[in-house]
């Protein structure tokens, strides 16, 4: 992937030298996975989603990791919540890399939104290391990346790509394919903070109320198969611009997203499926839905919601 020349973003705020907080209270109980967890767990967000009224699965993006032997434990608090942070381009290579990333989306999707008549109000990016203090709670590494509707930032913790490569085999452990991989799971998480902006968020919320937990689950894969596609939207479009693609990348974009889909997700962990648990897709869907979006290159294509087959 060809990144250097991007537009870097300012909207980062980097939080990796604070140190990890301490046994301060007020903070939210997270289950925590004992065996390791990857993007998300199914609940990982659960009390503090219901606590904001937002569906605990719409605060997680990317795929989840399915283990078991789950354990309640209090999630540490960094007493330092509210202090002001800078937010700017980081100067060190990965920090580069992301804002680079970052900026490759805002300048995409202020496009997209100007020629639909409306405007876009980009994100802004954490980065941290191991526990930060998110508006949704407490964000730790464990999770991996994922969004938060309620500050409208995105919470990345850079050492989850070293598990794509070492744990998932997503990509040739450090090959330039693996920084479209990263690139491709950056704007997975901007994909969601597009569907907020557009309301679609809140829209499936309201759709999961009153369903068994089966059918809010499917509300739920379609919302993530849709970031899927809007990855490829960026993807599509950024290519288009600054010829940022090189051999290799969208087939590790492809085996990275087939490598987090739920049914292989569950195999490894469990050794079956239980498909109406799936909250992100399978292996062929989520492959599926980012070739589409990669394809066609219009948010329009990426209306899950409407499809006859996911």
């Amino acid at each position: 992937m060809r990144w250097e020349d991007l537009p870097q973003s300012e909207n980062v705020e980097d939080r990796r030298g604070e140190s990890g907080g301490g046994g301060g209270g007020g903070g939210f109980g997270l289950p925590i996975g004992g065996g390791g967890l990857g993007i998300g767990t199914i609940v990982v967000l659960g009390l503090i989603g219901w606590a904001l009224g937002i569906d605990p699965r719409l605060l997680i993006g990317g795929a989840e990791i399915l283990t078991g032997n789950q354990q309640q434990q209090q999630a540490p608090v960094d007493p330092r919540g509210g202090q002001a942070r800078h937010t700017g381009a980081p100067t060190d290579e990965m920090g580069k890399f992301v804002a680079s990333v970052l900026g490759s989306t805002e300048v995409q999707w202020k496009d997209i939104f100007e020629k639909a008549g409306q405007q876009y109000r980009a994100p802004t990016l954490v980065l941290y290391s191991g526990v930060t203090n998110a508006a949704c709670g407490s964000a730790q590494s464990a999770m991996g990346p994922f969004y938060c509707p309620s500050d409208r930032k995105v919470y990345l913790d850079t050492s989850f790509f070293r598990e794509v490569e070492t744990r998932f085999h997503g990509c040739d452990a450090g090959s330039r394919a693996c920084q479209f991989v990263q690139a491709y799971i950056i704007a997975h998480e901007i994909g969601h903070h597009v569907q907020n902006q557009l309301g679609i968020l809140t829209k499936a919320h309201q759709q999961q109320q009153g369903v068994d937990k089966a059918a809010a689950n499917r509300i739920q894969v379609q919302v993530e198969l849709q970031a899927d596609c809007l990855a490829g939207v960026w993807a599509n479009k950024s290519e288009q611009k600054w010829k940022l693609l090189q051999p290799g990348d969208v087939e590790a974009a492809l085996r990275t997203a087939a490598a987090i889909g739920d049914d292989t997700l569950q195999k490894r962990a469990r050794g079956y499926v239980v498909p109406d648990s799936f909250t992100h897709g399978t292996s062929e869907q989520r492959q599926r839905w980012f070739q589409i979006g990669f394809k066609e290159g219009t948010v329009g294509a990426c209306n899950t919601f409407a499809a006859q087959q996911l």
